[in-house]
């Protein structure tokens, strides 16, 4: 019984942690775009555009720049390892009611792109991308690192660039808009002006055939595979010995132990707690940063757990799969960050129960 709560407490734990992602339901009537907005985006886009976890929406040389179509496809595909997730389950009026609402930031103006794609030298196009973009898009259109413009984290950049090479944006941007965007800029944003920079209006075509080169050049996602949600070992010790292994384990992986409670701490009266079901927390305060660094979202499972448990004369030693939890942030780097998670929980648990 304890490990189906336990279990169930794991996958309710990632829906609370993207409850405002996963919670895409429609709305009967007339669409409301703010609401709309303030139940899905304005926890990452702030609540009237002007960023955070996610890219700020109410910069108008933004908004003067990309078609209606362009953020359509953008709410319906999300950015795959990019924090932005798909909301095509919204249904098209809502998703058309929220880029009416995501309009009303600014008076710039939607434009319309010629959806014919252009033809250029691809490999004149990837010695200017490495020349002029791979130092804030990275080497392969990957992106800059980080999320949104939040100053408190460490970034190369104030507003992060966005992942060329994805495919969430290469199906919601033409041709035409990307070269519109080289062309141009976008002011307050670190994107200048290739024209400016000296560009021919030739060698923007090449850069933009370079750039959808990327759509057929995809590698398959760390998510996409089946994880177990709970990492889990049986112990040959009694509950005592086993949480003082854990302990050591714990210290031995230059964790510092924060605490140690009954599971139904605070929940009980004091004194009727069940002292066969038990957390250790610990923290590594260089990893947390660093995890915070990459998406401050992980901070909601954090610091490290993990349980011990007795049933009967059964110890059990338990822990949270955060490749598992992974799965729903939609960031890539957080993935490594999780599986690095995973493989100290395993490795905690495992020298706890030999």
């Amino acid at each position: 019984m304890f490990i189906q709560r336990f279990l169930s407490l794991a996958i309710l734990s990632g829906f609370i942690l993207t409850g405002v992602v996963m919670s895409q339901s429609t709305y009967a009537g007339n669409p409301d775009g703010e609401r709309l907005y303030t139940k899905h985006c304005s926890v990452c886009h702030g609540s009237k555009g002007s960023g955070g976890v996610g890219i700020p929406l109410d910069l108008e040389s933004f908004l003067n720049s990309i078609s209606d179509e362009y953020l359509i496809k953008t709410i319906e595909h999300g950015r795959i390892g990019r924090t932005m997730p798909a909301f095509k389950k919204l249904g098209d009026q809502n998703i058309k009611a929220l880029v009416k609402y995501i309009r009303s930031f600014t008076n710039a103006k939607a434009v319309t792109f010629d959806p014919t794609p252009i033809k250029g030298n691809i490999e004149h196009g990837k010695a200017l991308f490495k020349s002029k973009c791979a130092n804030c898009h990275g080497d392969h259109g990957q992106g800059g690192k980080g999320t949104g413009v939040t100053f408190s984290r460490p970034r190369d950049l104030s507003i992060i660039p966005p992942a060329l090479n994805n495919p969430g944006f290469l199906a919601s941007a033409s041709d035409e808009m990307i070269k519109h965007t080289l062309m141009t800029g976008r002011k307050n944003t670190p994107m200048n002006s290739f024209l400016k920079q000296g560009l021919s209006e030739s060698d923007i075509n090449d850069v933009v055939a370079y750039i959808r080169q990327f759509e057929t050049k995809q590698i398959p996602k760390l998510r996409d595979q089946k994880l177990a949600a709970i990492i889990m070992e049986e112990s040959p010790y009694s509950l005592e010995k086993t949480l003082d292994n854990l302990k050591k384990a714990v210290i031995g992986k230059n964790f510092r132990i924060i605490r140690q409670q009954t599971v139904d701490d605070g929940l009980v009266a004091k004194g009727k707690q069940n002292k066969k079901q038990v957390i250790l927390y610990f923290c590594n305060f260089q990893f947390l940063n660093e995890s915070l660094a990459l998406d401050p979202r992980i901070g909601l499972f954090l610091p490290c757990r993990v349980t011990v448990v007795q049933q009967g004369d059964v110890v059990k030693v338990m822990a949270i799969n955060p490749l598992r939890l992974s799965k729903l942030f939609n960031n890539d780097e957080l993935d490594d960050a999780c599986k690095n998670m995973s493989n100290l929980y395993t490795e905690i648990i495992e020298e706890a129960t030999l």
